[in-house]
């Protein structure tokens, strides 16, 4: 008959070489990971950017269509006299045709990276 070893004998021998095998592969693991980690993150934030630009275009070219629709209203509601004489339509008639209940309509101002610089 073979000689019986106890299990508690093999692990006492199969922990310490275990402990050398399994210690510089979860390291590799964990050193890629938090390597994938931050690669992500940094894509990331490169994604959000190019969106923030995108935004801020977009914005410029509505703004740019709005003043071109009001220009081209202006002119052709009776603005031809605020333009030759210089003086806007609004400015001339004041607060007074606010006060009547003509509604002012809101500005669109890109503010998102107007002034950012890369």
């Amino acid at each position: 008959m073979p000689p019986v070893v106890p299990p508690f004998l093999i692990g006492l021998i199969a922990a310490p070489l275990a402990k050398r095998l399994f210690k510089p592969l979860m390291r590799g693991i964990v050193k890629t990971s938090v390597g994938l980690a931050l690669e992500v993150k940094k894509v990331t934030a490169e994604a959000g950017e190019n969106i923030h630009d995108l935004a801020a275009e977009v914005a410029a070219e509505m703004v740019a269509a709005q003043i071109a629709a009001g220009d081209g209203e202006d002119r052709s509601a009776g603005g031809r006299e605020a333009a030759a004489s210089g003086t806007p339509k609004d400015a001339r008639e004041g607060v007074a045709a606010r006060a009547d209940g003509e509604a002012r309509t809101p500005k669109i101002r890109p503010t998102a990276g107007a002034g950012k610089t890369q």
